[in-house]
């Protein structure tokens, strides 16, 4: 796999990492974007969503989990973002089968 993110920073992965758990359940809702705009800093979503977009899930995946060891993520911040993670699957109302089995997921990728 081709590392698209080497240069990444931490509020890309979350940018990254939250428009991925938008997609869950194959479907992003425009409160899942409107909520990850609020969360994020950058003003590349544009560009990190393409890119997501253009990524299969096992690279997401493998992205999402070399960009935590890259980035020297502390336990502090790995648990904001789970929190984070979490707050975007109840942001639409919905928290679906698909929702919580990437939740658990990224959990255990996370920590």
């Amino acid at each position: 796999m081709e590392n698209k993110n080497r240069n990444w920073t931490k509020e890309d992965l979350k940018t990254y990492l939250l428009i991925y758990c938008a997609n869950a359940d194959f479907s992003e809702s425009k409160i899942e974007i409107e909520f990850i705009k609020s969360k994020i800093q950058t003003t590349d979503f544009d560009k990190i969503h393409r890119e997501f977009e253009q990524d299969n899930d096992n690279e997401c995946i493998q992205k999402i989990q070399a960009s935590i060891k890259e980035l020297n993520y502390t336990k502090d911040e790995i648990d904001s973002l789970i929190n984070e993670i979490k707050e975007l699957f109840l942001s639409d109302g919905e928290y679906d089968i698909l929702e919580k089995n990437i939740f658990k997921g990224l959990k255990h990728i996370l920590k």
